[in-house]
């Protein structure tokens, strides 16, 4: 079992669990997120630990709100540690850049987990330019060990400087395992003070432009530290060098032989002195990072500036790809310049002709009911289905296909508003409660100022589902002692002034389906809310009552009418009937719901 709190000692840490310890060990007093993969489990652990460890935490509404609470602590010189996904920060970039025009008085902290290969993510944007846009120092580090190690120095960089700093990962860092030796935990400061100072804290465009002046004198200095910065060393010997930063110098220590490498941990301002000092006496230079060539094109720009003449190999040459994370098979890639070690093959598999099993709704999600009784009110009407960023974007698969156009945060709704008046076409937008407070506050809002009609779908599943099962507004909070109740989505729909507000249980499609026949046909804005737990946030907190779907094979003609309306993977034909699985069936009748011939019912 993981201590995060233990006094000393070694222990094998997940990527996130790392970082968590380096900020006890680093005296955090405050933090906030939104919950994203690959940063989830930070807040996962925060929520459970916050109280003995002294740290004030919160899951905030939404990520712009995270880095404003965590920017208020850290005005007030109180340590803060505000963490999101990678595409999170597009939604905090409003006020984190002025942020870095303010400045803070306490250490802050900037986790963007950026998402090299999208496994969980709609792009994987390369998050190291929104340091250079707002002027901001980064720091990145490489494996668990340096999660925990790098943030007390990011904390040291981020007060001496009075600036914000971010504190890049990505997945494979996130979500790796080391061997993590734990530090000495220094004192924590939780109760600041903010004393006024209205040029510096109220960029107002006269005081801005003052603050421009203020934020490059700070980001040359900065500049300097970066050449000092023990983040940034050499190591090994050879006439190649390999510059190399985030976890792409995991794969280049372990695979590459016989290179000089310049390990690069300070990333932004990068150490331009130390970058030529170390090119001009190589025969050649390979730049290993993931994603864009963020750092080869600096270097470029640094030979050419100080008249190095060295070949510099990477993205821009060909030699190592732009798309998709980096793996020990990316190093193929500059085997002709450097030796590349072989590496274990996978063990063989014996053959097997075995299904495919894509990513699928879980039995019982309740999402399936929603689905399935938009499709059937809808019949034959062309309807434009926005979905959101959630479990429920899994609608995009047959039998539903109830998912056409998918952005961000809360984007299906004002997509829908757009389509309503642009087409001829019905937009329905559907979203998780999570999102709704997110983000889909101002869409709805917009469409009532707007008179668009549209038909919004909240499903209300009592839990921030996709990231872990984190708690959201509609839910409370019962954590770090703070307590507070729900807010209820129906009330707050209706005191916005939305006139069609139903609520509807999903796993009754009959209802639903009849409730949403009454929402197309209404002529303005409608909402539905689907409210029903998620099953596996019922199975973790031991409150999903026992039951059981059974089949009546006399009644049972194989129609197949509930394979093909929700598609719940503890159904399959066998002998040409249905059949639950008993394993997988958690009972929640939605399958009887849609039955011709009633052959399914409930048995608890």
């Amino acid at each position: 079992m993981v201590n995060l709190l233990s006094e000393g000692g070694k222990q094998l840490l997940l990527g996130n669990e790392a970082i968590t310890r380096g900020l006890i060990e680093a005296g955090v007093g405050f933090a906030s997120t939104y919950p994203g993969t690959p940063s989830s489990e930070i807040g996962n652990i925060l929520e459970k630990i916050s109280s003995d460890a002294g740290i004030y935490f919160e899951f905030s509404t939404n990520e712009k709100v995270a880095v404003e609470v965590s920017a208020a602590a850290a005005s007030s010189g109180v340590r803060s540690f505000v963490f999101m996904k990678h595409v999170g920060l597009n939604v905090a970039a409003d006020p984190m850049m002025t942020l870095a025009y303010a400045g803070v008085r306490g250490g802050m902290l900037i986790m963007s987990a950026d998402d090299p290969s999208a496994h969980s993510s709609q792009n994987e944007q390369d998050n190291r330019y929104y340091s250079v846009l707002a002027l901001m120092p980064m720091i990145e580090p490489s494996t668990p060990a340096e999660g925990r190690s790098m943030v007390a120095e990011a904390y040291r960089v981020s007060e001496e400087l009075e600036m914000p700093l971010l504190f890049r990962t990505t997945t494979r860092m996130n979500h790796a395992r080391g061997i993590v030796e734990f530090g000495p935990i220094s004192e924590r400061k939780t109760v600041g003070h903010f004393d006024r100072d209205v040029k510096r804290f109220v960029n107002i465009p006269a005081y801005a432009r003052l603050n421009r002046k203020v934020i490059l004198e700070k980001y040359a200095k900065a500049a300097e530290l970066s050449e000092e910065s023990p983040l940034n060393f050499v190591e090994g010997e050879g006439d190649v060098g390999v510059i190399a930063s985030g976890v792409s110098y995991a794969y280049v220590k372990e695979f590459v032989s016989g290179v000089s490498i310049l390990k690069l941990g300070f990333t932004n301002p990068l150490p331009e002195k130390k970058i030529a000092d170390f090119v001009r006496t190589k025969k050649a230079v390979i730049v290993a990072e993931e994603l864009e060539p963020f750092v080869e094109d600096q270097v470029l720009r640094i030979c050419a500036q100080n008249g190095i003449s060295v070949p510099v190999y990477g993205k821009r040459t060909g030699h190592m790809p732009r798309a998709w994370e980096y793996s020990p098979d990316t190093l193929k890639g500059i085997a002709g310049i450097v030796k590349v070690k072989d590496f274990p093959q996978p063990m063989s598999v014996p053959k097997m002709d075995l299904p495919s099993r894509p990513p699928t709704l879980c039995a019982g999600c309740p999402h399936r009911g929603m689905f399935a009784a938009a499709k059937r009110a809808a019949g034959k009407e062309d309807v434009i289905y926005c979905s959101d960023i959630g479990c429920y974007t899994l609608g995009v698969q047959p039998p539903f296909q109830a998912a056409d156009f998918i952005i961000c945060m809360g984007g299906g709704a004002g997509a829908a508003g757009g389509f309503d008046r642009s087409t001829d076409q019905r937009a329905v937008a559907f979203m998780g409660d999570s999102t709704f407070f997110h983000a889909g506050v101002p869409p709805l809002i917009n469409a009532l100022f707007n008179s668009h009609r549209i038909v919004m779908v909240i499903l209300d599943n009592r839990t921030t589902a996709m990231t872990g099962h984190q708690p959201n507004p509609g839910t409370g909070r019962e954590f770090g002692g703070v307590s507070t109740k729900p807010i209820d989505i129906e009330s707050m729909v209706k005191g916005i002034g939305v006139e069609f507000v139903r609520t509807v249980n999903p796993y009754d499609v009959k209802a639903a389906t009849q409730t949403f026949r009454d929402a197309l046909a209404f002529e303005g804005v409608a909402v539905i809310i689907s409210k029903c737990p998620c099953p596996l946030e019922l199975k973790k907190r031991k409150q999903l009552a026992p039951a059981v779907c059974a089949v009546d094979q006399s009644k049972c003609n194989g129609c197949g009418t509930c394979l093909k309306t929700i598609a719940c993977p503890a159904l399959f034909k066998k002998g040409g009937k249905i059949t639950p699985d008993p394993v997988q069936c958690i009972g929640c009748g939605m399958c009887a719901s849609v039955c011709p011939r009633g052959a399914i019912e409930v048995r608890k």
